[in-house]
């Protein structure tokens, strides 16, 4: 193996990547991925939409949150992009000056693609759970399903739990934004 085989990815390995292309370091390893198809974007936009004016703007909802797109996590050495993420102001009163965030989301959610289902299953759900995020979203627009977790956190360190998996049409109403409910066909439309 050469030398450059070995190093670990650094902020600056970022730069060098095609427009087309989503980089994170995870565990060290850069990986990348295209952009979203419209599929994707689809439902991490309308999601995005339905939890901004009730949780951010506190519009018909209780607000107190900051509700995001593909924001840029700086986590440690760990440079992670999901989907969607959120932060409870009361943790994080201001939004940072920096073009990324160093304070860890109280809820994000991947919207699983397959480009990004190896990696967001098997590399940044057990990141997401060693930095203590508590809330996992997983939405896949192909099998129409969404997937929650919480963490729980146990002597040999914190772990998911699978709350709930919804399909097609059903009803969310689930935490941390179980102050409204929308019918879960909104995401594929």
């Amino acid at each position: 193996m050469t030398d450059a085989a070995l190093r670990y990815a650094i902020y600056e390995d970022l730069f060098d990547l095609p427009e087309h292309l989503v980089g994170e370091i995870l565990n060290g390893v850069l990986e990348t991925h295209p952009r979203p198809a419209p599929r994707h974007s689809r439902a991490s936009s309308s999601l995005g939409g339905l939890f901004f004016n009730p949780f951010d703007n506190g519009q018909n909802g209780p607000g107190g949150w900051w509700i995001l797109d593909e924001p840029e996590l700086h986590l440690k050495a760990d440079i992670m992009v999901p989907d969607l993420a959120g932060w409870r102001r009361q943790k994080m009163p201001t939004l940072p000056e920096t073009a990324w965030f160093e304070c860890v989301p109280d809820w994000v959610c991947e919207v699983i693609s397959p480009s990004t289902g190896r990696v967001d299953r098997a590399v940044k759900m057990p990141l997401y759970a060693h930095y203590g995020v508590q809330y996992l979203w997983i939405v896949d627009p192909d099998l129409k399903t969404l997937e929650t977790y919480e963490l729980h956190e146990e002597e040999s360190g914190n772990k998911w739990l699978l709350c709930s998996t919804l399909k097609d049409d059903q009803a969310v109403s689930l935490a941390p934004f179980d102050a409204i409910e929308f019918d879960l066909s909104i995401l594929w439309g």
